[in-house]
């Protein structure tokens, strides 16, 4: 499959993602539209390191270990998404429990 298509479906995602952060009030969906731009960059480094690795066997026969640094680094964003994770959602029910409500609105009140 062409590299153009991994390219287009990750620009996609990225951009509804960025859409859903952008115009969603609800903490939860936001969160989500967060994981969906990260996921849409770990689809994105897994294709070009399966488009490094294919060509470093075209070029050369002896590259065994080309192409698993996208692999770790995806690896990685997961690690970090995870904690994003659950540190966000330990907020949003701090929020709940303080505000019986999900919206990012009511957060300018933890100023005072």
């Amino acid at each position: 499959m062409p590299i153009q298509y991994y390219i287009y479906l990750s620009l996609t995602l990225f951009s509804i993602g960025i859409i859903g952060v952008l115009t969603r009030r609800n903490a939860i969906i936001v969160f989500m539209c967060i994981e969906l731009m990260l996921n849409s960059v770990n689809l994105l480094l897994v294709a070009f390191s399966k488009m490094h690795l294919a060509f470093a066997t075209a070029n050369d026969k002896l590259a065994t270990t080309v192409g698993t640094d996208g692999q770790l680094f995806v690896f990685f964003i997961m690690v970090v998404a995870a904690a994003e994770v659950s540190v966000g959602l330990a907020i949003i029910v701090m929020l709940y429990r303080n505000t019986h409500s999900v919206d990012i609105n009511f957060l300018n009140r933890l100023k005072n």
